[in-house]
């Protein structure tokens, strides 16, 4: 089994939490900030990774100690790396649309689940639509840029029209045709 260092990138840790976390019979995905990292190749960095329950509320402390985290307050630290972990109640949401279809990734300490490029340009659309939050505007455009290929941008109109921000929406697709 691999061991948390400050070598690993965040790729490698979160796939080591989930990895761990799977063998004890917990099943999770990486959502948030930390996969917008992943997709943009670290054009925007995240410390924090966000993992939502996918089964049922299983307890993860042991997971957790076997790797050497510890828990301080909501968030589960480790001494050899800078990235922190959060666990998230689920299921999987991006606004009001839940999500059953997870992207994985393989690396060498183990597989990743995490949201799809088209869902992670959703999670992020969700906070600039409902609260104005440009930064994660700004996060959607360079992942909808990086990951084109797998970014469904119908999917994600008929979405934002579900989620009353289709002008919104007009202004993500603005700033995608501008970068």
């Amino acid at each position: 089994m691999s061991e948390v260092d400050r070598k690993l990138t965040l790729e490698e840790v979160a796939a080591l939490v989930c990895a761990t976390l799977d063998r004890h019979g917990v099943s999770v995905v990486l959502s948030g900030g930390s996969v917008v990292s992943i997709y943009a190749s670290d054009e925007y960095v995240s410390f924090d990774l966000d993992f939502v329950r996918t089964g049922l509320a299983a307890k993860v402390d042991a997971a957790m100690q076997e790797l050497g985290f510890e828990k301080k307050g909501r968030h589960w630290t480790h001494p050899r790396t800078d990235y922190w972990v959060e666990f998230l109640a689920g299921p999987v949401a991006v606004g009001d649309e839940v999500v059953t279809e997870f992207a994985e990734r393989k690396t060498p300490h183990g597989v990743l689940r995490l949201l799809a490029p088209t869902e992670c340009v959703m999670d992020r659309l969700v906070n600039y639509f409902h609260n104005g939050d440009l930064e994660c505007l700004d996060q959607a455009v360079v992942v909808a840029q990086r990951e084109r290929k797998q970014v469904d941008l119908e999917r994600i109109e008929a979405w934002s029209r579900g989620e009353r921000a289709h002008e919104k929406f007009q202004e993500f697709k603005r700033r995608l045709r501008v970068r």
